[in-house]
């Protein structure tokens, strides 16, 4: 690994200072928004002084600031498989992003990750994430944060009371930080006309959401895991049907009214969310965007009939989550949208878990050598190849690049990615039904 210097940078912002990684400048922790607690969020301006940007801001508040639940097998395989031995700071004063630019000036692509966690956890600095690989191929990568859970997707009367909208502060501040992007994202060396967005489940469901909004925040788009129309029982809710699982938080908390659980402590608000989880089963459906109105206008069913005229580049793992369900989704929307789809079936080695969901993150970030599997020179060389396809897909909207299969869009073939080599084939719908975390490496 390269020695890391600190440098700084004028922006359009006020200067900063930032790292030097080889070939790569990155610039951490840098506050794009602001929020009081359940309040949407505004765009920060200009700064005084010298920006520190040296250091990853905080994550979100999750419930993982204080109830991990290891106890938990599925929360255990995914501790021991990203977070492991990495520190993490929460607060909800948590809208930054991360940006990791070429050294060099130019004008270069930008893609703009919006990270997994079921709208409940998560964040922008998870130790599968670097940006040197694609910093490599002349791409900027953003990596974001927003907030998740309750600090997210409450949903409450006096919301709407207040700002003629409801919910969905999570998905508001994606937007948030796609603005700032295409504001400030120059002074870094990246072009504000040619952003690709990429998300992997919940951040690719997000993206899903996003194109449903009719705002134009990018310019393509890469869905890993979580590409096309759910089935009825998982679309996202009225925002009025969700109040009453909120207001049963509330009331558990012991506060009296709205305002008064508004100024508890986070890890109050989180145990009274823990104590509900326990008692309800809609609790995901229930911490997740809503059809507010305002950014979610219709039934999701209904406006993703008609799709933003995008170039897609989707997928799915053969043991990924409910495996069929995703599969089908993804299988559905390339073919609707005439976008590129893949199937990555290459089995994590070390356990017997295949190719689990998540798993293809490391790969599509080349930070295999971060994990405790034994990866070798094949998974480096699918790692590069698909950072590659990505790479070309961000710069035009066409991930075929010189001595690479060729991939074809439509929907009717994949991209099969295996171990034995890459090629466009016809699938399968998945190996299993879901995850079962066989022979779990802790």
């Amino acid at each position: 690994m390269s020695e890391t210097k600190t440098m700084e940078l004028d922006t359009d912002l006020g200067r900063i200072r930032g790292n030097v990684r080889g070939d790569m400048r990155e610039f951490l922790g840098i506050r794009y928004a602001a929020a009081p607690r359940f309040s949407y969020a505004e765009l920060t301006g200009a700064w005084e002084g010298v920006y520190d940007a040296t250091a990853f801001g905080p994550a979100c508040s999750q419930y993982r600031t204080y109830f991990p639940h290891l106890d938990v097998p599925e929360r255990r395989f995914y501790y021991r498989e990203f977070r492991e031995g990495t520190e993490f700071t929460y607060s909800e004063d948590c809208l930054n992003l991360n940006i990791y630019a070429p050294a060099k000036e130019g004008r270069y692509p930008v893609l703009v990750y919006i990270h997994g966690g079921g709208f409940n956890s998560m964040c922008n600095s998870e130790n599968y994430l670097d940006g040197a690989e694609y910093v490599r191929r002349g791409i900027v990568l953003v990596t974001i944060n927003y907030r998740v859970g309750i600090f997210g997707y409450l949903t409450h009367p006096s919301l709407t009371e207040k700002y003629g909208r409801d919910g969905n502060f999570g998905l508001d501040d994606q937007i948030k930080a796609l603005e700032w992007v295409r504001l400030h994202i120059r002074s870094f060396g990246g072009d504000p006309e040619n952003i690709t967005v990429m998300g992997q489940s919940a951040g690719a469901i997000s993206i899903q959401y996003l194109c449903l909004t009719g705002r134009k925040l990018f310019d393509r788009a890469v869905m890993m895991s979580g590409a096309g129309a759910f089935p009825k029982i998982a679309l996202p809710k009225d925002h009025e049907t969700t109040q009453a699982y909120w207001q049963q938080v509330i009331d558990t908390s012991g506060a009296k009214s709205f305002e008064e659980f508004r100024q508890l402590s986070d890890r109050g608000i989180l145990a009274a969310v823990e104590e509900v989880k326990k008692v309800r089963k809609d609790n995901q459906t229930s911490c997740q965007p809503v059809i507010d109105g305002f950014l979610l206008k219709d039934r999701v069913d209904r406006l993703i009939r008609h799709p933003a005229e995008l170039p897609y580049l989707v997928g799915y793992t053969n043991n990924d989550m409910f495996t069929g369900v995703i599969a089908h989704m993804a299988h559905k929307y390339a073919r609707q949208t005439k976008g590129y789809l893949y199937y990555f079936d290459v089995d994590a080695p070390g356990d017997q878990n295949q190719a689990f969901h998540s798993s293809d993150l490391r790969y599509v970030f080349g930070t295999l050598d971060r994990s405790f599997r034994p990866y070798d020179e094949t998974d480096r060389a699918i790692s590069a190849r698909m950072i590659d396809y990505i790479a070309a897909f961000a710069r035009t909207g066409d991930p075929n690049h010189e001595g690479a299969p060729v991939w074809t869009p439509g929907g009717k073939k994949a991209l099969c990615i295996a171990r034995k080599g890459i090629r466009m084939g016809r699938p399968g719908y998945g190996k299993l039904i879901a995850n079962t975390f066989k022979g779990d490496p802790t």
